[in-house]
């Protein structure tokens, strides 16, 4: 049975990607693909009995005490773009994509002190769940869609929203999802694993501009659009998708480099 829609505010500018629940589930779905080695040395960062999931959403948590990190989460790929281009999205390297990369070298360098690579550590396994969120890596002039007024199931929010959570808490429990998602995530993990991090947010990118706006229903400007069932039947196999390649590539990512 599916979940009641939950309201979701997102005061500001802030983008979140995913809610909890999507960050845990892609946190499970990677550590079932972590080798023994490299889930111990995760294990030895992170603390004794802290898995992946319980700290995925920590970035999310932390985020308005300390306000620089808040364009770590997404990457503005222009929606009218076909590509990426790190010299224009991501002028500063302040983005998802050059942080990732940035946290990969930390957890391989030895000098790194034992708190600061337990925060990295923690910081990539949310961002490679965030950029799999087609709206953080995606620009369409609008705030990563938090400037798109929705309509879903009798309640107002904005598309980022939806994204996030609106639509997946509609969905079977989390524990249901796992167990469908970690198995697509098993026998497609070779497939999903293939390319770099700049490759899977064009793919994001790229499902952003067929689905997350290419579906949209047309509205004057300014108004509300009204997200109907035709829109949820094509977002939800999206999402899913999303979730389980997130899980295959945060377990390469991390087999990569915490051996």
């Amino acid at each position: 049975m599916r979940k009641p829609f939950a309201l979701v505010l997102l005061c500001g500018t802030p983008l979140f990607g995913w809610g909890p629940e999507g960050h845990s589930l892609v946190a499970r779905i990677a550590e079932t693909q972590l080798t023994p080695a490299v889930k111990a040395r995760a294990q030895e960062i992170l603390g004794l009995g802290v898995s992946l999931a319980s700290v995925a959403s920590w970035p999310d948590e932390i985020r308005r005490g300390r306000p620089e990190t808040g364009p770590w989460h997404y990457i503005d790929i222009p929606i009218d773009k076909p590509h990426l281009d790190m010299a224009r999205d991501c002028p500063k390297g302040e983005c998802v994509i050059a942080k990732i990369e940035e946290f990969e070298k930390a957890l391989k360098d030895p000098a790194v002190a034992p708190d600061k690579k337990r925060e990295d550590l923690m910081f990539l396994i949310h961002f490679v769940g965030d950029m799999h969120q087609p709206l953080h890596c995606s620009d369409n002039n609008d705030k990563g869609g938090n400037g798109v007024k929705v309509q879903f199931n009798d309640h107002q929010s904005n598309l980022h929203s939806l994204w996030d959570s609106g639509l997946l808490n509609r969905m079977p429990k989390e524990d249901e999802l796992f167990a469908k998602l970690s198995a697509d995530a098993k026998k497609h993990r070779k497939k999903y694993a293939k390319g770099t991090v700049e490759d899977w947010a064009e793919q994001a990118h790229t499902a952003a501009q067929k689905v997350v706006y290419g579906l949209l229903p047309k509205t004057p400007e300014g108004g509300v659009l009204v997200i109907r069932a035709n829109y949820e039947r094509r977002a939800d196999p999206l999402i899913e998708q999303q979730i389980a390649r997130a899980g295959a590539r945060l377990a390469k990512v991390l087999n990569s480099n915490l051996k």
